[in-house]
């Protein structure tokens, strides 16, 4: 597996953004992006060529029993729109079932009650969902 990759946990009106580092040994939170105050592709981007992006993961909402709704179904229009722009970097499509809650959780142990995790919480599931990506 080719490092640094980029997580992103797409919402509608946030986005989290995780990575690893260039030896693929920790991941962290990047930044949260406001959907109403940031062109979202642009942004990402930016990002992948900043941090020398080899691989992107988006994560996929599925439902409890495994199938795809209408979540899923925008998560992945807008995977094709940035598959498109990222080309040749490989985009990667991971079930991303109870990573919110596990950030959450892991955030609330870390002392951040409901009102600070926030701003935070959807680079926290970004980290998770690059976590299970890879097997961590």
């Amino acid at each position: 597996m080719t490092h640094p990759i980029l997580a992103i946990d797409h919402g509608d009106a946030r986005i989290g953004i995780a990575a690893t580092d260039e030896f693929g040994i920790g991941t962290h939170p990047v930044e949260t992006i406001d959907c109403r105050k940031t062109e979202i592709i642009p942004r990402i981007l930016e990002l992948v060529t900043q941090r020398k992006i080899q691989a992107v993961v988006l994560g996929l909402p599925l439902r409890m029993d495994g199938s795809e709704g209408t979540s899923s179904k925008k998560v992945r229009k807008f995977g094709e729109q940035l598959r498109k722009k990222i080309s040749p970097i490989p985009l990667t499509y991971f079930d991303e079932r109870f990573t919110t809650v596990t950030a959450s959780d892991k955030l609330r142990e870390a002392g951040k009650n409901a009102k600070k995790q926030k701003s935070i919480i959807d680079q926290a599931a970004a980290v998770e969902i690059l976590k299970d990506y890879l097997g961590w």
